[in-house]
C-alpha cells in the first residue's frame, strides 16, 4: 500500500453542520431565516435544496426576461429575481423571476413572499434543475394557485419559453404555448419581448 493511498484511506470523512441535519420532520418555511444557509438556499418538501453555480444562459436568460417584463408592466404590479415564495408549511422554493403585486413589498428586510401575492413565476432550466424545474415546483406552485408559469430551456443558447396558465378545476397547468424567438402575450398582461435580444447581452 503507497504512502497516498494509507493518507486517503486515513482521510476523516467531512462532518456536515449540526444545522445541515434535518429534524425528523423536516425543515419549515419559517427556519430559512433563522438557519445560516447559503445564499438563495431553498425549501422544496422540507428539504434544503442549494444553488449550484449559474451558467451564463441562465443569468443572461433571467435578466432578458426581467427588462421584458419591466417594459410592460402594469403599475399595480412588480417584478423581482430570485426572491422565495412561501407555498406552504415545508414549501419555501426560489423562483428566478416573480411578478407580484405590489403591495406583496411591505418591509426593506423583507425575504419572502406569499404565494396569494404573486401573479407569474418563471424558472430558468439547469443542468442540475431539469427534474424540479419541470416536473415538482410547477406542481407546487399550481397547487398554491399561482395563476401563470413560465419554464425557460436553453435551445443552442437561445431561450424557448413554455407558457403555462393555471386550471383552477384541476389546480394544474395547462400548456398554452411553446415560443421561440418572439414572446408576445395578451395575459397576465400585454407582453411583447424578443427573445432574440440574448444575443447581444
Amino acid at each position: 500500500m503507497t504512502a497516498g493511498t494509507r493518507g486517503e484511506m486515513d482521510e476523516a470523512p467531512q462532518q456536515l453542520p449540526g444545522w445541515a441535519i434535518p429534524p425528523s420532520e423536516g425543515f419549515t418555511a419559517a427556519d430559512l431565516d433563522r438557519l445560516p444557509v447559503p445564499a438563495h438556499t431553498q425549501l422544496i418538501d422540507g428539504g434544503l435544496v442549494f444553488r449550484s453555480p449559474q451558467s451564463a444562459f441562465h443569468t443572461c436568460a433571467s435578466y432578458l426576461i426581467v427588462e421584458g417584463l419591466r417594459r410592460h408592466l402594469p403599475g399595480h404590479l412588480r417584478v423581482r429575481r430570485e426572491m422565495s415564495v412561501i407555498l406552504g408549511l415545508r414549501q419555501r422554493p426560489e423562483p428566478d423571476v416573480c411578478v407580484i403585486r405590489a403591495e406583496a413589498d411591505r418591509a426593506p428586510d423583507q425575504t419572502a413572499y406569499e404565494a396569494s401575492d404573486v401573479l407569474l413565476v418563471v424558472e430558468v432550466v439547469s443542468p442540475d434543475s431539469e427534474e424540479r424545474d419541470r416536473k415538482r415546483k410547477p406542481q407546487l406552485y399550481a397547487e398554491a394557485g399561482i395563476a401563470h408559469f413560465w419554464r425557460i430551456e436553453n435551445q443552442s443558447g437561445r431561450p424557448t419559453v413554455y407558457v403555462y396558465e393555471l386550471d383552477p378545476a384541476t389546480t394544474s397547468y395547462a400548456l398554452t404555448g411553446i415560443h421561440h424567438d418572439r414572446l408576445k402575450l395578451s395575459v397576465p398582461f400585454e407582453i411583447d419581448i424578443d427573445l432574440t435580444e440574448i444575443d447581444a447581452l
